[in-house]
């Protein structure tokens, strides 16, 4: 299965891309369900969190409150990488079995940590969801009710603006209206197809 790899920094709208794949009829794996799936009440991920930060993250119907995670462990760097190396080989692992499952020309992972976590490894193409830093303020504030300085916080606890376009191997700059989203879509849409068929070609 061809796999094209979506990601981006915080605000850039990678769920707007990866809905308008969708739309063509493409499976789209993401990585954000995966990370709310392995820590659902009941598994192993959510009991190892809950006992190495304290049993204050866990809600009253017993799920975990990601908010007051979130701002923990962008708080303090070895809280965080804490998190990703019990968390990231659990997303792997979900990630993979749901690409297999794809029956779609393609598929689409996406993830924001694609570059940082290491699933790039699991794509054949990274398509890197592109906004001015400025406008992924002026979102995530809107979207999330944040301060900026929270979403500064986030955007430097990920791959910087320029290193991840370095990564790609295509680009949606997403600053314009959902019409000119749609049309960049479609173009990489065609291309992937074709990709996707001389890849399988090389498979047999």
């Amino acid at each position: 299965m061809f796999v094209v790899g979506i990601t981006g920094g915080i605000g850039s709208g990678k769920s707007a891309v990866s809905d308008s794949f969708a739309e063509l009829d493409i499976k789209v794996v993401d990585a954000d369900i995966a990370s709310r799936v392995i820590v659902e009440p009941g598994q192993p991920a959510l009991e190892k969190i809950a006992s190495h930060f304290g049993a204050s993250l866990i809600q009253n119907d017993g799920s975990l409150n990601r908010r007051a995670l979130r701002e923990l462990i962008f708080s303090d760097e070895l809280k965080r990488k804490w998190l990703e190396s019990l968390l990231h080989p659990l997303i792997g692992e979900f990630l993979r079995s749901e690409l297999a499952l794809a029956s779609s020309d393609y598929a689409i992972l996406v993830s924001p940590l694609l570059i940082e976590s290491g699933q790039a490894q699991l794509t054949h193409r990274i398509l890197i969801v592109d906004v001015p830093v400025n406008v992924q303020i002026e979102r995530v504030m809107q979207r999330d009710n944040n301060t900026k300085a929270q979403v500064l916080a986030i955007i430097d606890a990920q791959t910087s603006r320029e290193e991840r376009l370095k990564k790609a191997d295509d680009v949606i700059v997403n600053d314009g209206s959902i019409s000119e989203l749609k049309t960049q879509v479609q173009l990489l849409h065609d291309q992937y197809i074709k990709l996707s068929r001389a890849h399988g070609s090389k498979q047999e």
